[in-house]
C-alpha cells in the first residue's frame, strides 16, 4: 500500500536529463547537486511520484527505488550482477519462496537480495569479509531485518567445500564455478537447479565439461541481451547505445544419486 514519503526513507532523484541519485532523507536534511538545493522537508510527508524545484528552480522527480534501481545505485565493493541478468537467473534457477539457496560470490549482495525478496532462504559463502559485511548492509538497507533473519552469510571459501545441506538451489558468481560442483552434488537435493553466471564463454564451457561429467540433466547456456528503444512521436528506432553481454549463465538439474 503506497504510504507518504517519511524519514529513512530512500528516495531515487531523477532530472530532466534522467540523472538519478538515490538518498536516504532525514529531517532536516538537504540534496546538493549541480542543480540546486532540496531540501529533505519538502519531501518528507508528500507521496511518491511528487515533482519539486531546487534551489536554482531545476525539476527534480522523487519514487522509492525499485530494486533494480537500488542495485544499479547502491555501495558496492565488488561487481554486481545487472538487473537484466538477475531477472533471468531466478528464472533460471526457478527461484521461489521458502527455498533453500546457497549462494557463493556474495559480492555486493545484489543477487542476495534478488533471491530474498523472492521469498527464499539464502546461505552465502564470501572470500572477503569486507564483501560479506557490504552484502549484509545492503540486504538490510533495502530489504529490512526480515529478509536479514533468512540471510546467512560467512567468509570461507566454496571451492574447499559446502556445508549445512541439503539446499533446493545452488547459485555461483565465481572464476571457477565447476569446482564447486562436486561439492553441490553433494548438498544439493535431487531435481535441484544449480545456475552460475560467467564472464566468459570459456568459463562457461568448463562448468558445461564439469556437468557433462556428473549426474546432471537439462544443461543449457545462454546470455540476455537488453536493448532500448527510442520513442518520441513518430521516430522510432533503436537507442544508439544498448547494454550487450555482461556475462553467460549455465543452469543444470541434479539427477536422483
Amino acid at each position: 500500500m503506497s504510504r507518504p514519503l517519511a524519514p529513512g526513507d530512500r528516495v531515487l532523484l531523477v532530472d530532466t536529463k534522467r540523472r538519478r541519485h538515490l538518498v536516504v532523507l532525514t529531517e532536516g536534511g538537504e540534496f546538493h547537486s549541480h542543480a540546486g538545493v532540496l531540501r529533505h522537508d519538502d519531501l518528507i510527508g508528500t507521496d511518491e511520484g511528487v515533482t519539486l524545484r531546487t534551489s536554482l528552480g531545476a525539476r527534480l522527480v522523487a519514487v522509492r527505488p525499485t530494486l533494480a534501481d537500488y542495485v544499479l545505485e547502491m555501495p558496492r565493493g565488488a561487481q554486481v550482477i545487472y538487473p537484466k541478468d538477475l531477472g533471468a537467473i531466478l528464472i533460471l534457477a526457478d527461484v521461489a519462496p521458502g527455498l533453500r539457496i546457497f549462494e557463493s560470490g556474495v559480492g555486493s549482495g545484489a543477487m542476495s537480495a534478488a533471491m530474498l525478496r523472492a521469498g527464499a532462504h539464502v546461505v552465502g559463502y564470501e572470500l572477503r569479509e569486507d564483501f560479506a559485511n557490504r552484502a549484509r548492509t545492503n540486504v538490510g538497507s533495502f530489504l529490512g531485518d526480515e529478509a536479514l533473519e533468512r540471510y546467512r552469510v560467512e567468509v570461507r571459501d566454496a571451492y574447499e567445500g559446502v556445508d549445512d545441506g541439503p539446499y533446493d538451489r545452488v547459485v555461483l558468481d565465481l572464476p571457477e564455478p565447476w569446482q564447486v560442483v562436486p561439492h553441490a552434488e553433494k548438498v544439493l537435493a535431487p531435481g535441484g537447479v544449480l545456475c552460475a553466471y560467467t564472464p566468459s564463454i570459456v568459463q562457461a564451457s568448463q562448468i558445461r565439461a564439469a556437468l557433462a561429467a556428473g549426474p546432471w540433466v537439462e544443461a543449457r547456456t545462454l546470455e540476455v541481451l537488453h536493448r532500448t528503444w527510442h520513442v518520441d512521436g513518430l521516430a522510432v528506432r533503436p537507442d544508439h547505445r544498448m547494454v550487450a553481454h555482461t556475462g553467460f549463465l549455465t543452469a543444470a538439474r541434479l539427477l536422483t544419486r
